[in-house]
């Protein structure tokens, strides 16, 4: 009997698991991306959100003519809706993002706008140079050419008549570069790379808003895998935090490790705070970075992952407002936590499972 029963199980299960959904490419906007159907009974703590919250998100969102070209009429909506919980139901679907392969868990990590101490004069204390966008920086659209390319770039500057890769963080020269202004820390100014925008509290007073503008076209490294590799810091101990000490208690090792990202960030002064791809202002733990050959820059999601401190539970609507040279992937995602020491703190720790879900319109359905 229990050979019968086991066999019976058997059958069962295969009979199941040809049934279970595949994920497949269901919309022409997210050419990339496996999606599977969801209901919003799936999405735990749904009922739960703050969606008169969301809405003034949504309507900021569609600022951007990426948002509009996602959410059509939605965008054109918003300003009249009365029951919020309502007009996101009835009005979109949620989709489960996975791989091909089906795997749905990825990760996600957390970003923070960092304030520095500069002065728009180099001196002996502020001797660190905040790089605006090269005058001889070239930019090639490849799509223009290649239509399969769309959103690859080139980056290098003009030798004669040949252009030729653009000087990686070791071999930068100050002689020729543009100046925005002059910080006082080496290792928090790799930092504002890494976070693609913050403040500037200037010696005379002011303070100033600095953001991402364009960067040097070598691929970012993380210098957490490099200390990894280097077996100076454990996979399980790396964060923001643990870099930083790790740098502080090395002094004579910090260019090794900071020239091992070759990438650099060049930075424009923005009249705004953290501000993402989309030329919006970020929102606090609302707004995320994703990677636009999988995630649609404007999207609506929602996302279930836990509290990088005491692992509670994360289930909310988020927006994807910006992108990032580390975030890559399908489910991969980087959390903007604000600004101040707990956005911090709660960014530099943040390496969490994630599961993602985008909202689509039902178009009719």
């Amino acid at each position: 009997m229990r050979m019968i029963s086991l066999a019976l199980v058997s059958i069962l299960f295969f009979m199941f698991a040809g049934c279970a959904p595949k994920p497949q490419i269901l919309s022409e906007k997210l050419p990339q991306t496996y999606l599977l159907p969801s209901e919003y009974e799936q999405l735990q703590s749904w009922a739960e959100e703050d969606f008169d919250a969301l809405l003034p998100i949504f309507e900021k969102s569609c600022i951007s003519g990426r948002t509009k070209g996602l959410y059509g009429d939605l965008c054109d909506e918003v300003g009249e809706v009365d029951d919020a919980r309502a007009f996101f139901e009835h009005s979109l679907r949620p989709y489960k993002i996975t791989t091909k392969e089906g795997e749905a868990e990825g990760l996600i990590t957390g970003y923070y706008e960092p304030l520095l101490l500069g002065s728009l004069q180099k001196s002996e204390r502020y001797r660190y140079l905040l790089y605006a966008v090269p005058d001889d920086l070239i930019i090639v659209k490849l799509d223009s050419l290649y239509p399969k390319l769309k959103g690859i770039r080139l980056r290098g500057r003009l030798e004669g008549n040949t252009l030729v890769p653009y000087a990686a963080r070791k071999t930068m020269a100050e002689s020729n570069a543009s100046v925005l202004c002059w910080v006082d820390d080496k290792v928090s100014l790799f930092f504002l790379e890494v976070q693609g925008s913050g403040r500037i509290e200037l010696d005379d007073g002011e303070t100033i808003f600095v953001g991402y503008a364009n960067q040097n076209g070598h691929p970012y490294r993380s210098i957490g895998k490099y200390l990894i590799e280097q077996n100076e810091i454990s996979r399980e101990e790396v964060s923001l935090q643990s870099i930083r000490a790790w740098l502080a208690d090395n002094p004579q090792r910090v260019d090794e490790v900071l020239n091992a990202n070759p990438s650099r960030v060049f930075f424009q002064e923005r009249r705004q705070s953290a501000t993402g791809s989309l030329g919006l202002e970020l929102t606090p733990e609302r707004s995320i970075a994703v990677d636009r050959r999988y995630v649609p820059l404007g999207a609506m999601l929602y996302m279930q992952t836990q509290d990088p401190i005491d692992q509670s539970p994360i289930e909310k609507m988020v927006f994807a407002q910006d992108t990032g040279g580390a975030i890559k992937g399908e489910i991969r995602a980087d959390m903007f936590w604000g600004y101040g020491s707990q956005a911090e703190s709660k960014a530099g720790k943040m390496q969490e499972p994630l599961e993602l879900w985008i909202l689509l319109p039902r178009n009719g359905e």
